[in-house]
């Protein structure tokens, strides 16, 4: 593993952009969607070099040594800031966990820098913000970031945990058709399905209804799986049974939240409900459902009803707000 890049000059920083790319929040999600795409680039260009930043340092560092250790050769240096990511790097990903973090990231980092770079290195940078965030928030780190003369795309992604270690994520895009073709490249690195949804913000537009119905489908089959047990059933029988019926949907038939339900697949129940994604970003991703709702007129009945039964549970049992979304069983099994 290289030294920090605090310890470089900014010159060397500067040279090594054209060959570079920069991974900014490596947690979960972004651990395993960095580790594709560097892995995927160093098969392809040896020479490539590779960067990693993290609000945790131990985060990136720990990323850093995992990666030097599974491809010995390969240069990985570690950012203590975005500004550092953003000098040593053309190609800038982040996955961060919500809006908070993508104002200061962009808005006291990125952007900024990009500002103080010679015109001609800002117009070969490209940002990719993976982040499931606020519409409008996502829309005006664009045109900030587009005005300084660099392309960026909004990004998020579906699959989950699983999806981006296996590499089958599929990309939810906004942003200009040219930056969509630029970047569909990168992202085919992390994962199968690449959707171009329409301008700025209209990917991070899909990927918020599509949770918005995640939600609340989750919450319902572990309502009737409760159901279910408490009529007899076994668990794998009747997910069985709903898997191959009119009621099947992912959170049956991969994330189904019953232990021994899917004997052949490893869902988060089967771990504790670790690894998976968080019932606090989900309530969160259900709150900016919320938000477009009331700017749009739209009524979310049910989806207003999944949002508090995800609220109370983190308030109930702060520990599952760490959890995969699945552990709403565990909470309503409780709850009844």
């Amino acid at each position: 593993m290289k030294p920090s890049l605090r310890c470089l000059q900014s010159v060397q920083r500067l040279s090594m952009r054209p060959k570079s790319t920069s991974f900014i929040g490596v947690g979960r999600m972004g651990s395993e969607m960095a580790y594709n795409l560097f892995s995927k680039q160093f098969a392809k260009k040896p020479e490539a070099q590779f960067v990693v930043c993290d609000a945790f340092p131990e985060a990136a560092s720990s990323f850093a040594r995992n990666f030097a250790t599974a491809f010995p050769g390969a240069n990985i240096q570690i950012a203590q800031t975005p500004e550092e990511a953003t000098l040593a790097s053309e190609w800038i990903v982040t996955m961060l966990p919500s809006s908070a973090q993508v104002k200061t990231v962009y808005g006291g980092g990125i952007i900024p820098t990009l500002r103080s770079l010679p015109a001609a290195l800002a117009q070969k940078t490209v940002c990719i913000d993976s982040t499931t965030l606020d519409v409008d928030v996502a829309r005006e780190a664009a045109k900030d970031v587009i005005a300084t003369g660099a392309s960026m795309v909004d990004a998020p992604v579906s699959g989950g945990v699983t999806g981006a270690k296996a590499g089958t994520l599929a990309f939810l895009v906004g942003g200009p058709d040219a930056s969509f073709q630029a970047v569909h490249p990168v992202l085919s690195m992390m994962g199968q399905r690449i959707v171009h949804c329409g301008p700025s913000g209209a990917g991070l537009g899909a990927k918020i209804c599509n949770n918005l119905i995640l939600g609340v489908q989750q919450i319902v089959v572990a309502e009737a799986m409760i159901m279910g047990q408490k009529l007899g059933l076994d668990p794998a029988v009747l997910s069985s049974v709903i898997g191959s019926s009119t009621g099947n949907c992912w959170s049956i038939s991969v994330n189904n939240p019953v232990p021994s339900a899917l004997p052949d697949k490893l869902p988060p129940c089967e771990r504790g409900y670790e690894g998976g994604f968080a019932t606090a970003l989900m309530e969160k991703d259900m709150g900016l459902a919320s938000d477009i709702a009331s700017k749009t007129g739209t009524e979310l009945p049910l989806g207003t009803a999944a949002r508090e039964v995800y609220r109370r549970m983190i308030e109930k049992e702060p520990e599952l707000g760490r959890k995969d979304f699945s552990s709403v069983y565990r909470f309503l099994s409780r709850d009844t």
